[in-house]
């Protein structure tokens, strides 16, 4: 029962962290592998009946799985970066919250961009000038 509740506890923190940082596809991709990786390992949400799960086992599904994950996000922001060009050295700048679903662009005359469905942190083009930037 200890196993099963510790590999709980990784899924729900891994999962809270995804939801909070990563901006990157690499990172969000590392932290859903990682915790795939421990629930796999860990034997799931019930288990595998008859065989004991250690704390190790966890952690490796883990680690295998961040590691996956990470090359998989890679592949993602190496697409991104085909799509968009390469990434300003100062980074893309982010644009300014509006209200629900809508921020003003950071490129000038900053109009109203409808972001609505969009992640925060993915990039967005504006449309009235092109600029690239992230959605906050």
């Amino acid at each position: 029962m200890k196993m099963k509740s510790f590999a709980a506890v990784a899924v729900a923190a891994l999962g809270a962290l995804a939801l909070n940082s990563c901006e990157t596809a690499t990172g969000t991709g590392a932290l859903v592998g990682a915790g795939a990786g421990a629930l796999i390992a860990g034997g799931g949400p019930h288990g595998h009946h008859g065989r004991h799960h250690s704390r190790g086992d966890t952690i490796a599904g883990a680690a295998i799985g961040a590691g996956v994950g990470a090359l998989v996000g890679a592949a993602i922001d190496a697409d991104r970066a085909r799509e968009y060009g390469p990434e300003p050295s100062g980074g893309y700048p982010y644009a300014r919250r509006a209200g629900r679903g809508f921020v003003y662009s950071p490129y000038p005359p900053n109009r109203l961009v409808d972001v609505s469905g969009v992640p925060r942190g993915a990039l967005v083009r504006d449309p009235s000038t092109g600029g690239i930037f992230r959605r906050p």
